[in-house]
């Protein structure tokens, strides 16, 4: 299986909704310099999603004289070009902030009272995996469980062959705590088609996030969001979430989550929280459907293509 983590799926969005012609005058790298040629025959453009420390990122940047290789550069938050010009001083002037986007999703259904409250956790391992599942073993209302789909696998065959064992250990953990359901790998497509069965999108994340796609489609979904503010995750997902803030002690992150949980789930009947998640499904709707971000990418790239041509 080849890999189809957040990257390769805004990238199958971008050629879904912008003009095949149009991306054809444009070389578009993702993240990784190099990782594809630079065609002097066309616009080079980096298209970065990951963070501005990593190790496969972070000495090409920390050389300035590299910079001048790309045309432009596209963020996928503002948080993340920050931060890059920040730590290796980039040329602003050819940066632009494109955010991520989502397509249509079956919002999940209103809450009631005494029904059982279904949380979700689909992103890796290495986001927040040990913190839910430490939460969840303080949890007392029995209502509550977590469905896992954590997996390594999200990102190919050679990748899980070389990193998922070393979360086997939570993979275990997961199977046998009696609130918690392991489910393992689904691909995007399943997730999107099941958000509509759950309430609550549990997210302790210790990972600074550049974006979170799987916040936004939780959001368009209607889940409530239990989220750290953590890197990009409070410019992703405004002020609809309950955030913890994020520390380094994550037994005292997983209690204050496990807090947050059967707190949420007291209210998420009520009126005024419902009236929250449909507000929530427009904002996504309003600001990160593909068909405006479609658009976003047609007029750059039409501003990048004739400035080349001067």
């Amino acid at each position: 299986m080849n890999p189809r983590g957040g990257t390769e799926l805004q990238y199958e969005f971008l050629e879904r909704y912008v003009d095949k012609e149009l991306l054809n005058k444009v070389q578009i790298c993702t993240s990784i310099p190099g990782k594809i040629p630079l065609l002097s025959n066309k616009v080079n453009i980096l298209w970065q999603k990951n963070s501005y420390d990593q190790p496969n990122i972070y000495p090409w940047f920390s050389n300035k004289e590299n910079h001048v290789q790309y045309d432009w550069y596209v963020f996928n938050s503002n948080w993340n070009l920050e931060n890059f010009r920040k730590h290796f001083d980039i040329p602003c002037e050819k940066c632009v902030v494109i955010k991520n986007g989502v397509t249509t999703i079956v919002p999940t259904k209103p809450y009631k009272k005494g029904d059982p409250i279904k949380l979700i956790f689909h992103p890796t391992p290495w986001r927040g995996l040990n913190v839910i599942l430490a939460a969840m073993q303080l949890i007392k209302n029995p209502l509550i469980t977590l469905d896992v789909y954590s997996s390594t696998q999200v990102y190919g065959d050679e990748f899980k062959k070389h990193n998922d064992s070393k979360y086997s250990d939570l993979y275990e953990q997961a199977k046998i705590l009696k609130n918690v359901n392991y489910i393992g790998y689904k691909p995007n497509e399943y997730i999107l088609d099941n958000l509509q069965n759950y309430h609550i999108f549990a997210f302790p994340s210790i990972w600074e996030e550049t974006f979170c796609i799987s916040a936004l489609e939780s959001m368009a979904a209607g889940l409530y969001i239990i989220t750290t503010n953590y890197g990009a995750l409070y410019e992703t997902c405004a002020e609809f979430p309950t955030y913890i803030n994020y520390e380094k002690s994550f037994e005292s992150l997983a209690k204050k989550f496990a807090f947050a949980i059967e707190s949420c789930a007291n209210f998420l009947h009520e009126q005024g929280i419902q009236d929250h998640l449909e507000f929530q499904k427009k904002y996504v709707q309003q600001y990160y459907s593909w068909q405006k971000q479609g658009k976003m990418w047609t007029q750059f790239l039409k501003g990048a293509i004739n400035a080349k041509k001067l």
